[in-house]
């Protein structure tokens, strides 16, 4: 990981609210980052983050916005993650909520996992890791090695 990350910043639909007062909270960290969300979630953190720069000069937004959870941006998300583009991942989803894609969910934060990318579902970790001295340093993530896994005999 750069000095510069790649941050991944998704809400659940009751949950955007949260992730909004999250990132108008941290706006003055996350600036300095690439993000990416996935669908509604982008457009609000876009905004929030734009309602935050009027007077900000000649800072410029970088988001990227895939498409919806349910419409295949978990899975766009995913596949960033295993191509090592993703240095950090806040998810706040909703544990009171079926969600209609909670298979995506599960592989979303299975693929985070796998690949050990640091994951917050919640505001209290996303809070530890924005704040931590390792958001402002190069760092290598230890990953594990699955050549046995991928050479077994089936």
């Amino acid at each position: 990981m750069h000095t510069i990350k790649t941050i991944a910043l998704v809400a659940h639909d009751n949950r955007k609210e949260d992730l909004t007062e999250w990132v108008s909270w941290n706006w003055k960290e996350l600036i300095k980052h690439k993000i990416y969300c996935t669908g509604t979630t982008g457009t609000l953190v876009e905004k929030t983050l734009s309602n935050k720069l009027v007077d900000g000069g000649n800072i410029k937004l970088d988001i990227t916005k895939l498409k919806s959870g349910p419409l295949g941006g978990d899975q766009q998300l995913g596949a960033l993650i295993a191509e090592g583009k993703i240095d950090v991942f806040i998810f706040l989803w909703d544990p009171m909520m079926p969600q209609p894609h909670d298979v995506d969910v599960k592989a979303l934060l299975r693929i985070s996992a796998l690949y050990n990318v640091p994951t917050a579902c919640n505001r209290a970790t996303a809070d530890f890791l924005i704040s931590s001295p390792l958001m402002e340093q190069e760092y290598t993530p230890a990953i594990k090695d699955y050549t046995n896994y991928i050479n077994r005999k089936i």
